[in-house]
């Protein structure tokens, strides 16, 4: 008799919970659709800002680097034999390696 009523407490507790969960989610998506609406403008302000930072840091990195190695794309040479010795042409990107063997980047 005592497990059919904790059953059945069970039972409304979770179905309550379903329905409160529903009314939640509507109310934040109603509230979001208006917030939106005048972001637009905030976020083009602040991309346009950061493209000018950017661009700043990208220029100073740029002229500290004067006398760095290029990069070079996968499948480019990337080395030059020297005898015993192995120069470099050019370095590789990001995920890829100088093969020795082939003196290309892959």
């Amino acid at each position: 008799m005592e497990s059919s009523a904790v059953l059945r407490g069970v039972l409304v507790v979770s179905l309550l919970v379903v329905l409160c969960h529903g009314q939640t989610s509507q109310e934040v998506s109603a509230e979001d659709l208006e917030v939106g609406r005048n972001e637009p403008a905030a976020d083009r302000e602040l991309v346009e800002a950061l493209e000018v930072l950017l661009d700043k840091v990208h220029n100073r990195v740029s002229m500290e680097k004067r006398g760095s190695i290029p990069l070079c794309g996968i499948g480019d040479r990337c080395a030059m034999k020297f005898g015993p010795r192995i120069g470099k042409l050019c370095d590789c990107g990001r995920g890829a390696n100088c093969n020795s063997y082939l003196l290309k980047c892959i």
